[in-house]
């Protein structure tokens, strides 16, 4: 065994021989996930309070069928299993939500509550395959986020800066990155290549490839830069939507 390595224990879920507190790993993510995703249900199930003056929440971006010609739910649940979907398939989420709610494992080298491993080979599991679609849905509702916050840059036919244009332009920009940092795009441009100067425009996809891989170093923290930024946008949008705040014009 490598020295400093931690056993794995039998006598079943949460044996370890680790001493640490290892259960505060998870649980700043259990609950920031746990809280957003109430928080989301809650918002797209709403259906009011989405736009703003030149302001459109990323919920309900793009908005379709506001005026329920042909749906008649809220419009947010017209996209939602797109973005829901590329985040839950993420492999970062994965891991972050396997260990969080289905303790699979807890932490490292701490004993797991079943005993046979399957993968993700089975129902609902094997879905987490489709995560490489996802993603060009994603980018597809990026390029609309781009539009919305530049849009919110607008009023009435003349330049306008407000809080809200800011924090919708910021948000864009941590989804921007958090998209662009995917394992799945990564492997895309580049993963699969094994000589770069044989493919066809290696230079390109092997510059691509670089300026990606070095995003995805950081990829958690991008996750949860997006995750709390989306959220934010969404609630200070319903706000100002609400009445509940004013939103301060600063240009």
């Amino acid at each position: 065994m490598a020295e400093g390595s931690v056993p794995v224990t039998g006598g079943g879920f949460g044996a370890t021989q680790r001493r640490d507190a290892w259960w505060t790993e998870i649980l700043p993510g259990a609950l920031l996930l746990g809280a957003f995703g109430i928080y989301a249900t809650l918002r797209a199930f709403e259906g009011a309070y989405y736009t703003w003056g030149p302001y459109l929440s990323p919920f309900y971006s793009p908005l379709i069928d506001p005026q329920h010609h042909f749906w008649p739910l809220s419009p947010a649940l017209l996209i939602l299993a797109f973005p829901l979907g590329f985040r839950t398939t993420c492999y970062y989420y994965r891991k972050a939500y396997y260990r969080a709610y289905f303790m699979d494992p807890p932490a490292c080298a701490v004993g797991e509550p079943k005993r046979s491993y399957c993968g993700e080979t089975k129902f609902p599991f094997i879905l987490q395959n489709m995560h490489r679609y996802f993603l060009y849905a994603a980018i597809i509702i990026v390029g609309f986020l781009w539009y919305d916050a530049i849009l919110a840059f607008s009023l009435d036919g003349h330049f306008f800066v407000g809080v809200g244009s800011l924090i919708m332009l910021v948000n864009v920009i941590l989804l921007s990155i958090y998209t662009l940092s995917c394992h799945s795009l990564r492997h895309l441009i580049g993963g699969k290549v094994d000589c770069f100067s044989c493919a066809s425009f290696g230079s390109s996809r092997h510059a691509g490839w670089r300026g990606i891989s070095i995003l995805n170093e950081r990829h958690m923290l991008y996750a949860w830069c997006s995750l709390i930024s989306v959220g934010s946008t969404d609630l200070y949008i319903r706000l100002v939507a609400s009445g509940v705040l004013r939103d301060i014009r600063i240009l």
